[in-house]
């Protein structure tokens, strides 16, 4: 078992070129934030990881765990790695984190996930954010890839199940509604009105396929940190905090699959199962296994990946919180909204929050672990004891998902 001591996360509004800030300036910046939220010293961390995607096109800079060393004298000699998963890549920066820790080689590590993505022109980031897809392969004629990829996905649930446009709506104005409580989210000053939210061309362009600009997560410049420890050093740290161990958030469970960074061979795949991406839900259910969880009604919030409108459609019945296909219920009634039966990304989300490709994984078990904290701020789930997060790389090709909880009050 591994506890989650804190983080911390930037403000996903700031563009960082515009600040005079590069990406080692922003890695700083969180590390030492990070520190002092969760009263560590830099000579207590025994290992850095670093989730990221493409700081080698968007800032022409590799090996990032070198950054750890610029922050403090006390990382001189630190073991650190760097881990890519396209948007997944906090994610299993984590994972490789909390192996670590189980197998016993440290007992507290830091893993900060970012990415700079907002120093070039838009264009130019659909380009570098295409790479997460099987270049030269797919989706070589469109100016967007991603768009067109999920785009895709909207077609398929559209022949296999049926979807309505207004569902998709529903999930980005839910998103946004949420973005405006957090104050860290990157659209919470945006202002919208209903047409914002239909099929109007002008307000609401296409994209691409049946993608349109209200469907889309952001493009973010973001960092995110979290702390983790062993069982050992989490109680020392309780001990010396003088709280009690079981208020410590843990990762109870954890699911991590894989499948062909082809779009049209996952789809071709599922044609005979009941869900579009098996991978995914078998992600899941790994987590949940782990945890020694039965069913979705012992999980009270779910941060979930919202890149795009459809991978939240596809993900409320990849949860299992509908049937294969039926996702637009859980709009209709309610239940994902908060106060709803699993409340989904009460942070905003990639939409509304924003989506720093590399923080997002880490961000993701932030937030989940504020939760079952109970310091979520305005965007706190009441009663929340235990999140799930579901966390994808391009189409899916990697899945992670973790179970984080806390003893109830």
């Amino acid at each position: 078992m591994v506890y989650v001591l804190g983080g911390w996360q930037s403000d996903f509004s700031v563009v960082w070129s515009r600040q005079g800030m590069d990406i080692a300036d922003a890695f700083g910046q969180a590390i030492k934030e990070g520190l002092a939220a969760t009263d560590l010293a830099a000579d207590e961390v025994e290992a850095g990881h670093v989730g990221n995607f493409t700081a080698e096109l968007f800032a022409n800079q590799g090996l990032l765990g070198g950054f750890f060393g610029l922050v403090d004298p006390a990382f001189d000699g630190l073991p650190t790695s760097r881990h890519e998963a396209a948007c997944a890549s906090g994610s299993v920066a984590v994972l490789a984190a909390t192996a670590e820790i189980e197998a016993g080689r440290y007992d507290l590590a830091c893993v900060i996930g970012l990415e700079q993505m907002r120093n070039v022109a838009g264009t130019t980031a659909a380009q570098y954010l295409g790479a997460a897809a099987w270049t030269g392969h797919e989706f070589g004629d469109a100016q967007f890839v991603w768009p067109r990829a999920f785009s895709d996905l909207v077609e398929e649930y559209d022949r296999r199940y049926g979807l309505e446009y207004k569902h998709l709506m529903r999930i980005a104005e839910i998103n946004f509604g949420n973005a405006k409580r957090n104050p860290h989210a990157q659209t919470r000053h945006y202002q919208f009105t209903p047409e914002h939210f239909s099929e109007d061309d002008d307000i609401n362009p296409l994209i691409d396929g049946r993608i349109r600009k209200m469907d889309c997560g952001q493009v973010t410049d973001g960092t995110a940190v979290v702390f983790l420890a062993s069982p050992r050093r989490a109680a020392q740290y309780a001990r010396r905090r003088g709280i009690a161990l079981d208020s410590i958030p843990r990762i109870s469970g954890w699911g991590h699959r894989s499948t062909s960074i082809c779009y049209a061979a996952k789809v071709a795949a599922s044609a005979n199962e009941p869900y579009v991406f098996p991978q995914v839900r078998g992600a899941v259910c790994d987590a949940r296994d782990r945890a020694g969880i039965r069913d979705i009604t012992q999980i009270d919030a779910a941060e979930v990946h919202d890149c795009f409108t459809a991978t939240e459609y596809m993900a409320i019945d990849h949860l299992g919180l509908t049937a294969p296909g039926e996702s637009w219920k859980a709009i209709e009634d309610g239940s994902i909204e908060m106060g709803g039966r699993l409340p989904i990304n009460a942070s905003g989300g990639l939409i509304g929050l924003g989506h720093p490709v590399g923080a997002t994984g880490v961000r993701m078990l932030l937030d989940a672990s504020k939760q079952v904290r109970g310091t979520a701020g305005n965007t706190q789930v009441e009663g929340a004891r235990r999140v799930q997060t579901l966390n994808i790389g391009g189409s899916t090709t990697t899945t992670v998902s973790f179970i984080v909880e806390r003893e109830a009050a």
